[in-house]
């Protein structure tokens, strides 16, 4: 008897310690990201992204344009619009496990440089 009630308050402080932790903002797979974008820095045909990995789920990039010309920025089919100089603009995606290409959608840009891999876990 003794076996079986240890398992329940076993049981009850499992199921207990996992409310706990949702509750209080526990990792989450499913979580949002934020992602700062740099577009023409270092150097005018450049992409940085504060984050190369993160996790699936609700994505935000804050995209900046820091260059000297126009710069777009698109990832998994969604596209800021054109930026001018010191610009900025918010794009949100849901994304899943897998990885997803991103770059200028500017004629050449991508060639030049303006393109890269986010890695979505």
């Amino acid at each position: 008897m003794f076996r079986k009630g240890s398992a329940l308050v076993a049981s009850i402080a499992i199921v207990s310690l996992a409310a706990a932790v949702s509750a209080f903002g526990g990792n989450s797979s499913t979580g949002a990201t934020t992602v700062a974008v740099t577009l023409g820095k270092p150097g005018e045909f450049n992409i940085t992204v504060s984050k190369k990995a993160i996790a699936k789920g609700v994505t935000t990039f804050k995209v900046t344009n820091k260059g000297g010309i126009s710069h777009d920025f698109k990832i998994a089919g969604k596209k800021t619009p054109s930026l001018k100089t010191g610009k900025t603009a918010t794009l949100k995606a849901t994304l899943k496990k897998g990885k997803y290409q991103f770059l200028c959608t500017f004629p050449g840009h991508a060639a030049g440089g303006m393109k890269g891999t986010l890695i979505v876990k």
